[in-house]
């Protein structure tokens, strides 16, 4: 294969992640680096093992190599449908940028970007209980230096329902801890929002930050870990799961539920419903784009669904034959054979 720089192919990734993304369409850098790694996975699938990338050029590019390579990721790489989602976004936005910029490309790019998302497997979102919640915190040493940064870590978790990436990139500046106490959250997209915190959690954190010698209003990372730098998602993972098998020990109810850092968000927005604050703040609360994404939390409060049941009739003993509207039972049994 010749390894002479494809120019065309260069140039439009080039503009694709140093303009388009960052600067037109003002991606996150989490999404950059997400469509970074998928099209590098892309084209080094079809370039072929060993062989050069820089080589390729976009007619190499086809919905038939697209599809193949989405079939790899499934059958060599073992990966579900959901991550095969995520790469295969990738692609077709980068064909969309290339097909405005490069007209001689637009059948190609209308290939491409009619492939579908695979559906995916929808499992029950899992939460903590509030019992479950004060079983876990219970459960920290709180004598301990790591053991009082990890129970005002999971605090304001709870307190806030904060996606795990805004509490790891949070700093001293973004606490209010004088009354009304609040803290500032960095969410996705660059959407910051305020939640207010209850009196304890400011206490804990006004006690992390003296033991830290951090002063409130500094720009410099909250929590820490061992080393000193700021703490990783794979960090907060490990301490939620130490305490959670910990508190397993007393509560059976915990060993049967696959949690991380996210349920604790979960639980939140549950708590938040069940105690009848109603979608739109939560929807704010959690930093939602949408309200639909907030449905999802009424199928997860168990009690209002209870209380629903307990107002409803039972099903009469005696009634109409269910079966009696049938009229074409020809056309039935073909749907039945279905």
């Amino acid at each position: 294969m010749n390894s002479t720089p494809n120019p065309l192919l260069a140039r439009s990734l080039d503009g694709f992640f140093t303009d388009y993304l960052p600067r037109q369409r003002a991606m996150s850098a989490h999404t950059l680096h997400s469509y970074r790694d998928s099209l590098k996975l892309f084209l080094c699938f079809v370039a072929g093992e060993g062989q050069d990338t820089s080589a390729l050029t976009i007619e190499q590019l086809t919905v038939e190599r697209t599809m193949a390579f989405l079939d790899h990721l499934e059958q060599y790489r073992k990966n579900k449908a959901c991550t095969r989602n995520i790469r295969l976004s990738a692609i077709p936005s980068f064909f969309r940028y290339l097909g405005n910029r490069q007209p001689q490309c637009l059948d190609q790019v209308q290939r491409i970007i009619s492939i579908p998302l695979k559906k995916t497997e929808l499992r029950e979102i899992e939460h903590f209980e509030f019992n479950e919640i004060q079983a876990v915190l219970n459960s920290i040493d709180r004598s301990t230096r790591d053991g009082r940064r990890d129970f005002t870590l999971l605090s304001l978790l709870f307190n806030t329902g904060a996606r795990v990436s805004e509490i790891i990139t949070l700093q001293a500046c973004d606490l209010k801890l004088s009354p009304p106490v609040s803290v500032l959250l960095h969410g996705k997209g660059r959407k910051d929002r305020t939640c207010p915190l209850w009196s304890e959690t400011a206490k804990l954190l006004r006690e992390l930050l003296e033991e830290s010698k951090i002063q409130p209003d500094r720009p410099e990372d909250v929590f820490r870990n061992h080393c000193g730098t700021t703490l990783t998602r794979f960090g907060v993972r490990y301490i939620l799961r130490k305490y959670v098998q910990k508190a397993a020990q007393r509560m059976a109810s915990l060993k049967h539920k696959r949690l991380h850092p996210h349920s604790l968000r979960h639980s939140t927005a549950v708590h938040l419903l069940h105690s009848g604050v109603d979608l739109s703040t939560i929807a704010h609360w959690l930093g939602h784009a949408s309200l639909n994404t907030t449905n999802k939390y009424l199928a997860l409060d168990l009690e209002s669904k209870r209380e629903a049941l307990a107002k409803v009739k039972p099903l009469a003993k005696k009634g109409r034959d269910p079966s009696a509207w049938r009229r074409d039972r020809n056309l039935i049994a073909w749907l039945e054979a279905l």
